[in-house]
């Protein structure tokens, strides 16, 4: 599942369509969305962000928000904060690609995009391809969404910063969101035949430019991307923030870990997990029954000081959108979710180089049995890579806590961009990623274990 409290309680609000979110995005100047050049070496993103603001990014990890200001100015807040960090950014006219990064100017990257409409089964996709401009083969990524209703074409900027470092980018909208036609879905194996209808697109518009094509997944995409490279191989598959559990043993986990995160042990745990059962009776039902069983745990135990520290993936929207709202919302919030779907097979006969990044302190998608179980798998002689990156959450961002106790994200780490852009080039990661847990395949030619 990995659907953070955000992405929930929009699309229950929103009805479960994109509409609200592609609103607020054409309301945004979009002709200054790209990535940049600047003077200084680096490379300078530009995307839509909701509500008609912009978001910046780089490839060490850096992020801020753009709000328009006056004068044509644009006023930057660190990463998911209020909090301004002098970033400030100013466009030249739509058309001229000039920017200013708080005295350092740039110019916008040309690359070579084509549009395209694809066939996915009952359905017709949305696609578009980035490459570098020039005319050699270049390796292309193909961008898994997870589990978010928004436009991936609209919003992900993946789609622009690979190909800003020589790797070529397919992005599409899930089917039912965006550009995408077809009915919404979390059912893995559908989406995995979208994956791979995505691949062949990208393939057929790259022609002789078309290198080593592979799969970059996040979250609910970790279970998609391994069984798309399982029914016809690709080259590579990241998996970033994933598992490698079934979507039900998720949300037993997640709700397990706030718990020890709260400072409590095994016997509060045990309590605690009467909300994930619940939950999951909700999901197994459709959205029909379980209903009582939730009510009947926040009664028995609402007033235990360990009650704030019950989150969960799921249960803690349960826990706060009213009964008849989930009933009418739910079926199609998560129509066709594989709840008892294991990974482990797959994984455990997939010849595929995979590398998974993990986030240490995930509370959506908690890692540490993911971790286990790729150790084992690595152990056993797949051909795995992992990064478990320290004090991240879910996305693989770096966190600060809020004036509520909830985190704020503030940045993705240094080398995490990186990390998947070697890879993608060299089938192998490199050898100087500091303080990220790192175990490797046998035989990767690595000095570092």
């Amino acid at each position: 599942m990995a659907m953070k409290l955000p992405e929930i309680l929009i699309a229950i609000v929103a009805g479960l369509t994109a509409t609200p979110l592609l609103a607020a995005q054409e309301s945004a100047p979009a002709c200054h969305v790209g990535a940049y050049a600047l003077a200084d070496g680096s490379i300078l993103d530009i995307g839509n962000a909701p509500d008609g603001k912009l978001r910046w990014r780089r490839t060490d990890g850096r992020t801020g928000l753009l709000t328009p200001g006056e004068g044509g100015d644009w006023r930057s807040t660190l990463g998911w904060t209020d909090r301004p960090d002098g970033n400030d950014v100013s466009f030249g006219a739509c058309g001229d690609a000039a920017i200013d990064l708080h005295g350092v100017t740039g110019r916008r990257i040309d690359f070579d995009v084509r549009e395209t409409r694809f066939a996915s089964g009952d359905a017709t996709l949305g696609g578009r391809l980035v490459l570098p401009r020039g005319g050699g083969k270049v390796p292309i990524i193909i961008l898994v969404h997870g589990s978010e209703h928004d436009s991936a074409r609209d919003f992900y900027a993946l789609q622009r910063l690979f190909p800003a470092v020589g790797i070529g980018a397919f992005v599409y909208d899930k089917r039912g969101t965006g550009a995408s036609g077809g009915r919404y879905t979390q059912d893995y194996l559908v989406l995995a035949e979208d994956a791979i209808a995505a691949a062949r697109a990208a393939r057929r518009l790259a022609g002789d430019r078309a290198g080593r094509i592979g799969y970059q997944a996040g979250s609910q995409g970790g279970w998609v991307a391994p069984l798309a490279a399982k029914i016809e191989p690709v080259d590579f598959v990241i998996v970033g923030f994933g598992l490698a559990v079934s979507p039900l043993d998720e949300e037993r986990e997640a709700i397990a870990e706030g718990i020890r995160l709260g400072g409590y042990g095994p016997d509060v745990v045990a309590k605690a997990l009467d909300f994930a059962e619940a939950s999951i009776a909700i999901l197994s039902s459709n959205f029909t029954a379980g209903f009582d069983r939730l009510e009947a745990a926040r009664a028995r135990y609402k007033d235990e000081p360990w009650f704030r520290f019950v989150r969960g993936d799921v249960t803690h929207v349960f826990l706060q959108t009213p009964e008849a709202e989930l009933r009418a919302r739910g079926p199609a919030l998560f129509a066709g979710i594989p709840l008892h779907h294991d990974p482990m097979p797959i994984l455990r006969n997939l010849a595929v180089p995979q590398l998974w990044a993990l986030a240490a302190d995930d509370l959506d998608a908690p890692s540490g049995e993911t971790s286990r179980r790729l150790r084992q798998l690595i152990a056993d002689g797949r051909p795995i890579s992992l990064a478990v990156f320290p004090r991240t959450e879910h996305g693989i961002f770096e966190y600060e806590p809020g004036p509520d106790g909830e985190r704020l994200s503030t940045r993705q780490p240094e080398t995490y961009f990186r990390m998947m852009a070697d890879f993608v080039r060299q089938g192998r990661i490199a050898d100087d990623y500091p303080q990220v847990d790192i175990a490797r395949p046998r035989g990767d030619g690595s000095q570092r274990k």
